[in-house]
């Protein structure tokens, strides 16, 4: 048996239907409203909140390999408690900042992640993404509304990856032997600026986006009030403010692992296109 969690975003909702895709067998998806969850066929939706940490307990019945994305809940209590239920390996998805940019804050607590799930027993496979594509959607009221998109740091390339690609490497991982006790680092094909995005956006909706550049102060602004300060400035650093050659590779992870090409930003855009309409 195979656990999901957070099978109704991004990244589980992909890997649900990859996972459907190639007949692993039993498979449950873990999430908030299961009368509400559209999983694919043969899915099982188990409901509980990450705040509630007790109602995994349910949800680890019979499992034996986890999905789970750092930082949702009391990462210790639900290591603690799969390891309790009888999981034996883990897929963790971190982030590519715990080695680009450690001394960050939010580096810092997925780093903190990383070592519970080493220190638990239980197997591990441990995925490190860039920027993700769906980041983009930020934007989209912007966008639906026709006013001009407004981000900093224009020009900065970052090879952002397309959420499905990270589904694919955690399928492999979980399904496929010779993935445990491997950490990788995960990038889309190529770097694409702000600017690039907004403009494959416009591209995928037949008409012109507006766009304009603003700065570092004023993006602050409008992330502190949302993320507090120090979150604000972490996601500036890593989109530009502080950007290094580590976080600006282009890595072959993604093929490597699943014998796939990396999907392009453009592809992203044009899945969905319909949420900026």
């Amino acid at each position: 048996m195979i656990l999901v969690t957070g099978a109704t975003g991004n990244i589980g909702s992909a890997l649900l239907r990859e996972l459907r895709g190639c007949g692993v067998g039993a498979l449950r998806g873990f999430t908030r409203d299961a009368a509400r969850a559209a999983f694919p066929e043969g899915v099982e939706a188990v409901e509980g909140d990450f705040a509630e940490p007790e109602s995994l307990k349910p949800a680890l019945d019979g499992v034996r390999s986890l999905f789970l994305v750092s930082r949702l809940g009391p990462d210790a209590h639900i290591i603690e408690t799969a390891r309790l239920a009888g999981v034996e390996h883990v897929v963790l998805v971190s982030s590519i900042t715990a080695q680009t940019h450690p001394h960050l804050g939010p580096a810092g607590e997925n780093l903190a992640v990383e070592r519970l799930l080493k220190d638990s027993g239980m197997a591990w496979t441990i995925l490190r993404p860039t920027q993700f594509a769906s980041n983009a959607l930020m934007w989209a009221a912007s966008v639906r509304e026709h006013e001009t998109v407004r981000a900093p740091y224009a020009d900065t390339g970052l090879p952002t990856i397309h959420p499905a690609d990270i589904a694919s490497v955690a399928r492999v991982a979980l399904t496929e032997p010779g993935h445990r006790g491997r950490t990788y680092a995960l990038t889309g094909p190529e770097p694409v600026t702000a600017r690039q995005q907004v403009e494959a956006i416009a591209a995928a909706l037949g008409r012109d986006v507006p766009f304009t550049e603003v700065s570092r102060q004023e993006a602050h602004a409008q992330m502190a009030a949302v993320f507090g300060d120090e979150a604000a400035d972490a996601v500036l650093d890593v989109t530009g403010g502080d950007v290094n050659d580590e976080l600006l590779k282009v890595r072959d992870t993604v093929s490597r692992v699943t014998g796939s090409p990396a999907r392009e930003f453009k592809q992203w855009a044009a899945e969905n296109a319909h949420l900026f309409r």
